[in-house]
């Protein structure tokens, strides 16, 4: 088997894991000893990378990420999950404009295979049109498909929500998204809408034949469950930066204790 169809064939594995009302749930990491804690745990599928987490462990934020930064990080968890023989997805925010196809060659030749892309590009401070967007999507996957990985799995991220749009418009890109080849479309409230309602993602979930992506809120005590967006019917399950949120305050609080000289 060659090294492509070998990628491959864990690119068809990954896609498969995305079922829905069976789905998939993503840990997301930041660095190798993240990446290397998570894919020890027997009860996990695949890795992915969270571009938040990554961009704040490299003093910047998460607009501020570069290309070369994040491919620095994911080059380093590329071969933690090739040690352990998983599936990786790179959180490739969108697609860094130009820089979308020379950087997606770059992702797959470390030995992802999958990424998320957003359809708000920070150039434009706005939100591609539906047009750009697929086009892009159909880009990532021709690249994809060029080095022997025709089954990449794409998360086609829609930030309409984030734009001020509704829902339904957030539907309608996701349906364009999956048409374009997509596996699943992951809709994106927004810092300020502070999640969204179990009605909108049943509705979402319905729409979409359960290909969706959902945010599991573990920073706050009122967001869906697993067993709930399971019984919901969603394909895809993840964290972003919230474990790198809990670290960091784990972190502080271990380093005040013994600042403070308190006993072990």
């Amino acid at each position: 088997m060659t090294t492509a169809s070998a990628q491959n064939a864990l690119a068809q594995s990954f896609k498969s894991l995305h079922q829905p009302g069976n789905p998939l749930i993503l840990t997301n990491v930041w660095d190798a000893i993240t990446a290397n804690a998570v894919a020890s745990l027997p009860t996990t599928k695949a890795l992915a990378t969270a571009s938040y987490a990554i961009a704040a462990a490299a003093g910047l934020a998460d607009e501020d990420l570069t290309l070369e930064v994040n491919l620095r990080a994911v080059n380093a968890i590329a071969k933690v999950a090739q040690k352990h023989a998983l599936p990786l997805t790179v959180d490739f925010q969108d697609g860094f404009g130009a820089q979308l196809e020379d950087g997606v060659k770059k992702v797959i030749e470390a030995g992802a295979v999958g990424i998320n892309l957003e359809d708000f590009s920070r150039e434009k401070n706005g939100l591609y049109d539906i047009d750009e967007a697929v086009s892009r999507i159909r880009k990532v996957l021709s690249v994809a498909s060029s080095l022997g990985v025709a089954d990449f799995v794409v998360n086609a991220r829609t930030d309409a929500l984030f734009a001020g749009q509704h829902l339904d418009e957030a539907i309608t890109r996701g349906k364009a998204y999956l048409a374009a080849g997509a596996t699943t479309v992951f809709i994106w409230g927004g810092p300020t809408r502070k999640g969204w309602s179990r009605e909108e993602v049943e509705r979402a979930a319905k729409e979409l034949d359960g290909k969706l992506n959902v945010i599991l809120v573990r920073m706050r005590g009122d967001g869906l469950s697993v067993e709930e967006l399971r019984k919901i019917g969603v394909a895809r399950i993840s964290v972003g930066p919230q474990l790198m949120m809990r670290t960091v305050g784990a972190v502080g609080e271990e380093a005040r204790r013994i600042l403070e000289g308190e006993g072990v």
